[in-house]
């Protein structure tokens, strides 16, 4: 692809180069060679981009204040954004094609046009798939479910029946959808607990990735939604009859119990618990281990943009830093009257 295509796609200036120039890959700056592209957010990674082997560059302007005459330059608003969209658009196509023989079709599914499946994945009756979407060898596709265009679904995954996904969605190897979620009834008598009926459905919008071992439970007896863009991180489980806003960003080892809801361009990092019923603002931001204690509701309201919310209960960071430190000069203090007093 040339910059100039590419300039056409995504947008930027070209402010040095020939638009008819050859791009071929995204590099990192050591091992760029002249028809790579690399980027620069910072004047000191402009200093280093600009020094490598890249043929091309995308940067911000006036990174810097002057550019080397061998070097193709893009400037753009956000040149990091910038990049990853060109890494898309130069990403080259599977050399791999149609449904390999060692896979297992119902003959009434419906697979559109350029579908790939392969070696050892089953797709079960009733599934309807998308143009130009790939199923990894030893995948799972159950009865019914709906697959979009565009769709990439990893080796060893499992799509249960109910689930039901958008187009352009990516779901990494191991990772399972529409399991039933975990609701049970015990009974007062006995002890033992009996099932609730998981017969809902899965739903997954457009532009959402799902990552590896990652599981996400069918509704009980409504539906669990993922909505347009969420992106989930491994090793991450969300319960039955949740409902994540769009834009979302759900790190490794979060864990979300049912019918909690977690609102638009919300940020939850790692290992964060979330209890049943619990409702997460849009654009909250919880840190690493924080909680949301069961029914509790957690926004932004009062606070300034951007405000991390860390701990168990989630309270802002800051505030969090002040109770440490009040509890340290406590114990601090505390052991000094111990000492004082020979005990």
């Amino acid at each position: 692809m040339t910059l100039g295509e590419l300039i056409e796609k995504l947008g930027g200036t070209l402010v040095q180069g020939d638009p008819e120039w050859s791009v071929e890959e995204v590099k990192a700056y050591e091992h760029a060679s002249p028809f790579d592209l690399v980027f620069a957010d910072s004047a000191e990674a402009a200093a280093t981009a600009l020094s490598s082997g890249a043929g091309a560059v995308v940067l911000k302007s006036g990174a810097t204040a002057t550019y080397p005459h061998a070097k193709s330059i893009i400037e753009s608003d956000q040149p990091r954004l910038w990049f990853a969209r060109a890494a898309k658009l130069l990403t080259k196509p599977s050399l791999s094609s149609g449904v390999h023989k060692a896979a297992v079709v119902s003959s009434d599914a419906n697979l559109a046009a350029g579908v790939v499946v392969g070696a050892g994945a089953v797709i079960g009756p009733h599934v309807e798939v998308g143009d130009s979407t790939h199923i990894g060898a030893g995948a799972v596709i159950g009865d019914g479910v709906k697959i979009g265009e565009h769709c990439h679904i990893y080796p060893r995954a499992v799509l249960y029946p109910g689930t039901a996904i958008g187009d352009r969605v990516i779901v990494h190897a191991g990772a399972v959808l529409g399991a039933d979620g975990f609701g049970y009834v015990r009974d007062e008598a006995t002890g033992a607990y009996t099932q609730f009926p998981q017969k809902g459905t899965l739903v997954i919008e457009d532009d959402v990735e799902i990552g590896a071992n990652s599981t996400i439970d069918r509704g009980a007896l409504a539906e669990t939604r993922i909505r347009r863009g969420t992106k989930i991180d491994n090793l991450v489980h969300v319960g039955h009859n949740c409902d994540i806003g769009e834009d979302v960003i759900l790190v490794a080892l979060t864990g979300i119990s049912g019918s909690s809801t977690v609102g638009k361009g919300a940020l939850l990092a790692g290992q964060v618990g979330i209890g049943d019923h619990a409702h997460v603002g849009p654009g909250v931001i919880l840190g690493g281990q924080s909680g949301v204690f069961n029914g509790k509701t957690v926004t932004n309201d009062g606070l300034r943009p951007g405000t991390v919310l860390y701990g168990t209960p989630a309270r802002p960071l800051k505030q969090v830093l002040r109770e440490q430190a009040t509890l340290a000069r406590l114990a601090k203090r505390r052991g000094k009257e111990l000492t004082d007093a020979g005990e």
